[in-house]
């Protein structure tokens, strides 16, 4: 495990009242929240990231970790992917921005090499165990991924900082 180290999590954007529009304003302050939390463990030592590479925050995480490392190069981006062809049915643009972000990535790193039923999970347990600690935008959502990873994370006794989507409360 390295100390330095930060896995994301956080849920898709059909779970937040915008979907998928990034130009609504809700969706905005919650990157720039985002944004502000990485800024601020990098500011405290944090040079390794976690991204599963899943569609809205773990995306949004990485390309603030990679336009934060022009400026540091001591910034490493950990792409854990939980099989490959996981963005096959996204959309043009989405597909677009997955490969973008992982021809950049530091290390790219397939949990399984075709879906399983149980890859995701995997990819996550993965990120945390690999991490000393967990930033998740969470809803409170028991029956979610993110929420899976969140009580793993606390098993494993690791930090955990929480960004509420909505309110954009940080907790942690």
């Amino acid at each position: 495990m390295k100390l330095y180290s930060c896995a994301f999590t956080g849920h898709r954007p059909k779970s937040f009242p915008w979907k998928y529009d990034e130009g609504a304003k809700e969706c905005r302050l919650l990157k720039e929240t985002l944004s502000e939390q990485i800024k601020m463990l990098v500011d405290r030592g944090v040079t390794d990231w976690f991204s599963g590479m899943a569609l809205g925050v773990d995306l949004w995480a990485a390309e603030i970790v990679l336009n934060l490392r022009e400026k540091n190069s001591a910034l490493k981006l950990h792409c854990i992917l939980p099989c490959e062809g996981q963005e096959i049915k996204w959309s043009d643009l989405s597909q677009k921005q997955y490969r973008s972000i992982l021809e950049r990535a530091d290390e790219r790193f397939y949990v399984s090499q075709a879906y399983t039923a149980d890859c995701m999970l995997k990819r996550n347990r993965y990120m945390v165990d690999h991490s000393s600690m967990l930033l998740a935008v969470y809803n409170g959502s028991q029956r979610s991924g993110t929420g899976a990873t969140v009580r793993y994370a606390q098993q494993m006794d690791k930090d955990i900082i929480i960004i509420d989507p909505i309110s954009r409360n940080v907790t942690g």
